[in-house]
């Protein structure tokens, strides 16, 4: 345990250091970043590739449709699919019976308006 934890206080430390650094450069921390987003999923969609070749079970798993069950059920399990797909200001407002944003605008326009008029 002590050999994890040491490694990750190493990259702990490391990424504290490399975002001080990116941070005072925007347009370069976004290409940074986005090409480690896109190159982290390129891993993925390859490596469920890879094990749908395999055939079998990991070849059922990893097909479209199985895929796409296997997504469901993670994003489920873990609490993103809602949040993932609506977000969460508007599941709040809805809680909260909020007036929608376009409501809330067009009920604005109208104020300006009136005002503009007087």
């Amino acid at each position: 345990m002590k050999i994890i934890h040491g490694i990750y206080h190493i990259f702990d430390l490391l990424e504290d250091k490399i975002r001080a650094g990116l941070s005072r450069h925007a347009f370069i921390y976004t290409f940074v970043g986005g090409t480690g987003i896109v190159l982290f999923w390129r891993g993925v969609w390859h490596t469920a590739d890879i094990l749908e070749r395999k055939g079998g079970v990991w070849g059922v798993m990893f097909s479209s449709g199985g895929s796409l069950l296997l997504g469901v059920c993670i994003l489920l399990a873990t609490g993103l699919f809602v949040s993932m797909f609506i977000g969460d200001s508007i599941i709040i407002s809805g809680i909260n019976k909020e007036k929608k944003k376009i409501e809330k605008v067009i009920e604005e326009v109208s104020e300006v308006e009136k005002e503009v008029t007087i």
